[in-house]
């Protein structure tokens, strides 16, 4: 019998950082980079990077509702990046690093919607959320040379010092929730 699954689709900055965080969750079937939000059809890496086709790099995840919720998605999605700064993680910057949930559903833009508002009101951050919250349109998938990025390269540096961290943070935070 085939797992149930639903998609999530979320852009927080480097998409090898996504996809490294969101592939350790149980009930996480599959993460695919891609880019998402923008106007150009069928763009490259190097277009995206150019500000130029209005897409994030983004993420999309298969999962299975009966293993992870959305809100646990969620939950992992505003832990792992910050979505206040804007187009902007760390040193990467770029409207294409900018953070979105790019919702499937009204379900998903409720909780979404919600959440925000909840981390707005909960003065845990020192500015307000400025992830953007639109429905999900299209989305293209990356090249296969960013598919499972930092599994295929643990030793690069990008890896050891952007996203190592970022992995490290869920195994703590949601210890409980990983493979």
């Amino acid at each position: 019998m085939a797992d149930k699954h639903e998609i999530a689709v979320f852009a927080g900055g480097c998409f090898w950082c996504t996809e490294a965080v969101f592939s350790q969750l149980k009930g996480v079937l599959m993460v695919v980079p891609g880019y998402a939000g923008g106007h150009t059809e069928n763009p490259t890496y190097r277009e995206v990077c150019t500000d130029s086709t209005g897409h994030s790099e983004a993420v999309r995840i298969q999962f299975n509702p009966d293993k992870v919720t959305y809100q646990r998605l969620l939950d992992v999605f505003f832990e792992t990046h910050d979505p206040t700064t804007l187009n902007r993680q760390g040193a990467d910057r770029g409207t294409h690093y900018r953070s979105m949930v790019l919702y499937a559903n009204d379900e998903q833009k409720d909780q979404a919607e919600a959440y925000i508002k909840e981390l707005d009101s909960s003065g845990s951050l020192r500015d307000p959320v400025v992830t953007e919250v639109v429905p999900l349109e299209t989305f293209y998938e990356a090249e296969d040379d960013h598919k499972q990025f930092y599994l295929n390269n643990p030793d690069q540096m990008y890896c050891q010092i952007v996203i190592q961290p970022k992995v490290d943070k869920v195994r703590g935070v949601f210890a409980e929730h990983l493979r």
